[in-house]
């Protein structure tokens, strides 16, 4: 069980993302938490469409080619999964943004567990005509309200807009399906690149993830506002973040609401505590004090750069799945994993894309994940983080299509969507413990030395079959305490299996159950999907220089990297391994 205190944070900064090279506290509230209040914000982001950012995107893997494929040789998942990195190129990037699909053009989407074509139509009613958004004008900010604290009008108002959208008929682009299938369309392959033959086009793992949920959840807001007559209205958020959140919220559990989904994972709801670690660890207090730490790493610890929490740049007629941020991958997929029904063939709903947006709890789900991206952007000290702004034109201008609320076909850019509050919603403020909730120093060497003496040197390992724990001596850049990075090079997965990994630097234990230690690094994690052989190939990188603060490296050249798997099973090989000095260093203030 862990022990519960949150401990003293002390901080890192960054610098803006560079050219070099790269891989594609325990007590609840012992002391103040973290209260983000309404002040104004500081820093706010400036649009500059500069140039800056080109040539940045070679996939940031170490060894990994910017190279384009069919989507036929291409990885297709919820998280955690770059791009399969080392196939012949068919395409030539064109260095320009991702365009809006044509929908006149979209074909039949694919169940990427079973890896056939679904029985249902994905594709959205033909539109007469499209237009540009242009913000209405803002007469009251919309405020999201925490799952977990709404009223009993609220529940009640909010049913009352999914019963309305469910009502509609079929064929109208606002309906509760033709919704829920804009994710299955824009994520399971019914869409191509405009202009780039049969490549697909994926609005996962790359830059794109979080401003297309974004503006996904934004028309749908308006949608529900529109069918009941208050543009006030504003979806719930989800905040697994927090610990008096960390359960499905009680509204969406009433089998007779109509923000109820039969498709969930019976052994999941209240009063389970959602695992963002996916260990299995039964302790709840231990759960906790894991998805705090989570948190804390992806949010803050393990991000050396704005590509690590944003996921990689992703151009147009260039390989789908370039990389996701940290977040994706991690508290993301957790959630869709957690949630999802293993009775069903392919873990409907929440466990699938074509079926994640029929479960109302996605939208509430992805409602913090949206509020993840604000708080990165605004509210996080920024003496922790590194220059959160894209200049790059080639993602400012990326467009999507979706119906608005008076099912208006409108092209929408990524620039539009940058500041939450110039589209007219903002968030119900409410603790955030997971940001000082660093782990505490690590101290004790003796268990880690005496590991280390059995330990096998990575020249001697690689590849490696990941099916049970494994450790391995990795040699560092320069002895001692420095700025560098863990890369984990050709991860090569069985993409038909659900498959996660964990990272630890330099463990003085074997429990690894628990996550609450200055010696986790991160994590990698895929959900079951369809590539043409049932395999794809990427890789990640961690930062370490948080982690080093946290434990006695001081005489060590080389550290000990556990890697645990939580799958049964085979299904994941190892390329190799290896520690370069960070390309973005931290600032010194």
């Amino acid at each position: 069980m862990a022990s519960l205190h949150i401990p003293c944070t002390t901080t890192t900064t960054t610098t803006a993302p560079s050219s070099a090279t790269r891989p594609s506290s325990r007590h609840h509230f012992a002391k103040p938490s973290r209260f983000i209040t309404h002040a104004k914000r500081s820093n706010r982001l400036q649009i500059s469409c500069s140039d800056s950012q080109k040539g940045k995107d070679s996939f940031r893997n170490a060894g990994t080619p910017r190279d384009n494929v069919d989507r036929r040789n291409v990885l297709l998942g919820f998280g955690g999964l770059c791009g399969a990195a080392n196939l012949i190129s068919t395409h030539t990037a064109s260095a320009n943004p991702v365009q809006a699909p044509q929908i006149d053009k979209c074909g039949v989407a694919t169940n990427l567990n079973t890896g056939k074509q679904l029985d249902i139509n994905c594709c959205p009613p033909m539109g007469k005509n499209i237009i540009d958004f242009k913000p209405p004008p803002i007469i009251q900010t919309r405020t999201r309200p925490s799952a977990h604290r709404v009223s009993a009008e609220y529940m009640f108002k909010y049913n009352t807009a999914i019963d309305r959208m469910k009502r509609l008929p079929k064929d109208d682009p606002r309906s509760f399906m033709q919704q829920a299938n804009i994710h299955c369309a824009y994520c399971n392959g019914a869409y191509d690149q405009p202009g780039q033959g049969t490549l697909d086009l994926q609005v996962h793992n790359s830059w794109l993830f979080f401003p297309f949920h974004r503006w996904y959840l934004y028309f749908y807001e308006r949608i529900l506002g529109k069918l009941i007559g208050d543009p006030t209205f504003a979806l719930p958020f989800w905040n697994w973040d927090n610990p008096k959140g960390m359960t499905i919220p009680p509204m969406f559990v009433d089998p007779k609401a109509a923000i109820y989904d039969a498709k969930r994972n019976p052994a999941n709801m209240p009063p389970a505590v959602v695992d963002l670690g996916l260990t299995g660890n039964k302790d709840p207090l231990q759960v906790v004090s894991n998805n705090l730490t989570v948190m804390y790493s992806e949010m803050v610890r393990a991000n050396s750069d704005i590509y690590d929490f944003m996921g990689n740049p992703y151009r147009e007629g260039t390989l789908v799945n370039p990389g996701p941020g940290a977040s994706e991958r991690g508290s993301h997929v957790a959630i869709h994993v957690f949630v999802g029904d293993p009775r069903e063939p392919s873990g409907e709903d929440l466990g699938n894309f074509y079926s994640a947006g029929r479960d109302p709890l996605f939208y509430c789900h992805h409602a913090n994940v949206d509020r993840m991206w604000t708080l990165w952007q605004y509210f996080l000290p920024n003496n922790k983080l590194m220059d959160k702004k894209i200049t790059d034109p080639d993602y400012l201008n990326a467009s999507f299509l979706f119906y608005d609320e008076n099912a208006q076909l409108v092209r929408v850019t990524v620039k539009d969507c940058l500041d939450n509050t110039k589209l007219g919603y903002d968030y119900e403020r409410v603790d955030l413990p997971w940001l000082d909730y660093r782990p505490p120093p690590q101290t004790a060497q003796a268990k880690v030395m005496r590991t280390v003496s059995t330990a096998r040197k990575a020249d001697a390992v690689f590849p490696l079959k990941l099916d049970g724990i494994a450790r391995v001596l990795i040699q560092k850049t320069k002895k001692g305490k420095a700025d560098e990075l863990l890369v984990i090079e050709d991860i090569t997965v069985d993409t038909s299996k659900f498959l996660k990994f964990d990272v630890f630097v330099n463990d003085e234990d074997d429990n690894v159950g628990e996550l609450d230690k200055a010696a986790y690094a991160g994590t990698y994690a895929q959900v079951p999907h369809k590539t043409n052989d049932k395999t794809a190939t990427t890789s990640i990188r961690l930062k370490l220089t948080d982690l080093y603060d946290d434990m006695d490296v001081t005489e060590d050249d080389t550290v000990l990297v556990t890697l645990v798997p939580r799958h049964e099973g085979e299904g994941v090989t190892i390329g190799g391994i290896k520690i370069i000095e960070n390309p973005t260093p931290a600032k010194t203030s």
